[in-house]
C-alpha cells in the first residue's frame, strides 16, 4: 500500500520544508500549522504527515492543504507507532533544498526559518540549530531547554570541539541541509522510539561544521500531568517497554560511535546518558513497586556495566549512590536515595569501615566498585557548615485537626551527628505570597542522630494576600542553633488521603479552596495548593493580573507621578 497524499499546486519551488508529523491529534494540529504558515519566510512547503491517525485528525488536514496551497497532506497506510516512518515518508517527498520537522503538539517561533536559513546562507554548513523553549501546559511556565548549552551564537566545526552538545538530542530544533542527509543516508530509525537520540547523535558526528544561534525557534509544549494514553513518550517513564527503547537506542548509538571512528566520545555519551537519560527514571523510583524495580534493574544494569568509568566519576554523588544501590538490587535504598537527588537531603543511616570510611546505608560495601560508589565522604556530612548541612526530615504521620489545620509528626536524621544531644527549635515555613507563616515547634532527641517532633498547622493562619493566591506551596523545615539557621525541603508520606476544605480569608473577603496532598513526583514534599473561590476568583484576581501587566504598571506610575 502507498501512503495517500494530497498535494494541492504549488508552482514556486519552496526553500525549506517542514514536516508536521500527527496522530490522533486533530485539536492541537491546527496550533502546530499556523506556527509554520505565519512564519516570516514565506517561501516554504508545509507537509503534514499523518501515521494513519483514526480521529478526526485526516478531516482537519484535508481542509487546512485546501486553505493554503503550500500545505500538502501525507497519510501512511498503517500505523507505525513512532515518529521515525512519518518524518521518514515525508522527507521521500520533500521538495525544498533545506528540511526541518515539527510535532503536531508543538510550535515554531514567528521567525525559526527566517534565523536557521540565514546561518544556512551565510555560510556552507550541515545544519543550523537554534534555542528551544518549554512551555508547560498546566501553568504557562515558560523555560529554555538546555540554555548554557545555545547561550551563544557559533559555528562548531566538528562534535569532538564540543562533545556536551550530545545533551541537545533534538532533532526538530535544527533546520538540515537537505544534500547533508541524502549524502550520508541519514533517516530516522523506524520500530523504535527515542529515534530522536540516535538520529541526532549520527547528524552531530557526520557534520563537517554547524551552526547554533541563541534565538529561540522552537516550542515545545509539555504536559506533565496527561493522562497516560496522551502523555508523551518522554513522559511514559513507567513503561517498562520505554525502558527497553531508550537503552537499545543506546547500543545503536555505540555501535554507530566505534563504526564511524567517533569512539573518543563515548566517555561524554556516557555521561550524557547518566545525567539525564538515566536521571529521568532515578526521580520516578520512591513511586515505583519492587517488581517494577526488579524488572527495571534487569533491563538497566546490564548496560550500566557497559559504561566508562570516567563517566560515573563526572556524576554527583548522589546519583552515583542511586546508580549502585539499583545495581545491587538495594531497592528500598534506592527510593530512599532517590528522595534526595537535588534536595541536599542526607541518608537515614550511614557506616564506616575499620579505617574509617563512611558510605551510604547500614550495610558495608561489598567490592570495590561498591565502596567507590558509595562512599559518601565528599558530602562532608560531619564538616560542612550549618547552614549548609545536610539533614533528612520526613513526616512519620499526618492526621486531621480541627476545621483546616493538620497535626503532623516529624523526624528529622542527622547522620553527621552534627546537632547537640538535647531539645532543638525548629519550625515549619510556608509562604502563600510575599508573606510567611511561620509555626514553632521542637524536636526531641530520639537516639543519637535521629529526632522526633509534633506540630499543628493551621492554614486558616496563612497571611494570604487580600487578593489572593493561586499557586502551590511546599512547607519547608527551619532548625535553629547557636544563632545559626538551617532550611531545609520537607518529605512526606508518598500517599495519604488528600484533604480539601474551604477558609474564608479575611472575613470571608477572599475565600480559597486549600487542598493538603502529597506532591506526586520528585522527592515527594508535603504540598499545599490554593484556589481562589468566589468574588475573588471572578473579579478581584482577574482585576489584578490586568493590573500587574508591565504596560498596566507604567501607566499606573505616570498616574501617580502627575498626581503628585
Amino acid at each position: 500500500m502507498t501512503p495517500e497524499l494530497t498535494s494541492p499546486d504549488t508552482p514556486d519551488t519552496p526553500d525549506v520544508t517542514v514536516t508536521v508529523i500527527v496522530y490522533n491529534d486533530a485539536e492541537r494540529l491546527p496550533r502546530a500549522v499556523e506556527s509554520v504558515r505565519r512564519q516570516t519566510h514565506a517561501t516554504i512547503e508545509i507537509v503534514i504527515s499523518d501515521d494513519h491517525s483514526t480521529d478526526g485528525t485526516p478531516e482537519v488536514a484535508r481542509a487546512l492543504a485546501s486553505e493554503d496551497p503550500r500545505i500538502r497532506y501525507l497519510r501512511l497506510p498503517r500505523n507505525s507507532g513512532g515518529c521515525s516512518a512519518p518524518r521518514n515518508r515525508a522527507l521521500e517527498i520533500a521538495r525544498a533544498p533545506y528540511v526541518m520537522f515539527l510535532d503536531s503538539d508543538d510550535e515554531l517561533t514567528d521567525n525559526a526559518l527566517e534565523l536557521l536559513l540565514s546561518a544556512h546562507r551565510e555560510r556552507e554548513i550541515d545544519f543550523a540549530m537554534g534555542a528551544v523553549v518549554r512551555v508547560r501546559e498546566d501553568s504557562g511556565r515558560r523555560t529554555k531547554w538546555m540554555p548554557h548549552l545555545v547561550a551563544e551564537a557559533r559555528t562548531v566545526v566538528g562534535i569532538e570541539s564540543e562533545p556536551r552538545l550530545l545533551f541537545e538530542h533534538l532533532s526538530t530544533s535544527k533546520m538540515y541541509a537537505r544534500a547533508f542527509l541524502d549524502r550520508h543516508d541519514l533517516r530516522f530509525p523506524e520500530g523504535i522510539h527515542y529515534e530522536d537520540q540516535l538520529f541526532t547523535a549520527q547528524a552531530y558526528c557526520l557534520a563537517k561544521e554547524f551552526t547554533i544561534i541563541p534565538d529561540p525557534v522552537y516550542r515545545w509544549h509539555i504536559a506533565p500531568f496527561a493522562a497516560t494514553d496522551a502523555a508523551s513518550i518522554s513522559n511514559q517513564r513507567d513503561r517498562l517497554d520505554n525502558v527497553r527503547d531508550r537503552v537499545r537506542v543506546q547500543h545503536l548509538i555505540d555501535g554507530f560511535l566505534t563504526e564511524s571512528g567517533h569512539g573518543a566520545l563515548r566517555e561524554d555519551k556516557d555521561y550524557k546518558f547518566l545525567k539525564h537519560d538515566f536521571r529521568m527514571y532515578a526521580g520516578d523510583l520512591p513511586y515505583r513497586d519492587e517488581r517494577w524495580l526488579s524488572s527495571f534493574a534487569d533491563i538497566m544494569t546490564p548496560y550500566l556495566e557497559t559504561l566508562s568509568p570516567s563517566a560515573y566519576a563526572r556524576l554527583p554523588r548522589t546519583e552515583r549512590v542511586v546508580l549502585q544501590l539499583i545495581r545491587e538490587r538495594r531497592f528500598p535504598e534506592a527510593r530512599l536515595a532517590a528522595r534526595g537527588l537535588g534536595r541536599a537531603v542526607a541518608p537515614r543511616q550511614v557506616s564506616q569501615d575499620a579505617e574509617g570510611n563512611t558510605y551510604w546505608g547500614s550495610v558495608l560495601p561489598p567490592s570495590d566498585w561498591s565502596r567507590r560508589e558509595l562512599n559518601v565522604a565528599d558530602l562532608e556530612l560531619d564538616t560542612r557548615p550549618f547552614r549548609s548541612a545536610q539533614f533528612r526530615h520526613e513526616i512519620t504521620e499526618l492526621t486531621r485537626g480541627p476545621g483546616a489545620s493538620v497535626d503532623l509528626t516529624i523526624r528529622t536524621y542527622d547522620p553527621g551527628l552534627r546537632l547537640p544531644v538535647g531539645p532543638l527549635r525548629a519550625s515549619l515555613l510556608l509562604t502563600p505570597g510575599r508573606r510567611r507563616l511561620i509555626t514553632p515547634f521542637r524536636l526531641t532527641p530520639v537516639r543519637p542522630g535521629v529526632f522526633e517532633g509534633h506540630v499543628h498547622l493551621d492554614l486558616t493562619t496563612a497571611p494570604v494576600p487580600h487578593h489572593g493566591f493561586t499557586g502551590v506551596r511546599h512547607p519547608l523545615l527551619r532548625i535553629e542553633h547557636q544563632g545559626l539557621r538551617h532550611t531545609a525541603v520537607l518529605l512526606a508520606p508518598l500517599t495519604f488521603p488528600t484533604l480539601t476544605t474551604r477558609i474564608n480569608y479575611h472575613s470571608a473577603t477572599a475565600p480559597h479552596h486549600v487542598t493538603i496532598e502529597p506532591e506526586g513526583r520528585g522527592p515527594g514534599r508535603l504540598q499545599v495548593r490554593w484556589e481562589p473561590v468566589g468574588v475573588t476568583a471572578r473579579l478581584v484576581r482577574p482585576v489584578v493580573r490586568r493590573l500587574a501587566r508591565p504596560r498596566v504598571r507604567k501607566a499606573a506610575r505616570l498616574v501617580r507621578s502627575a498626581l503628585r
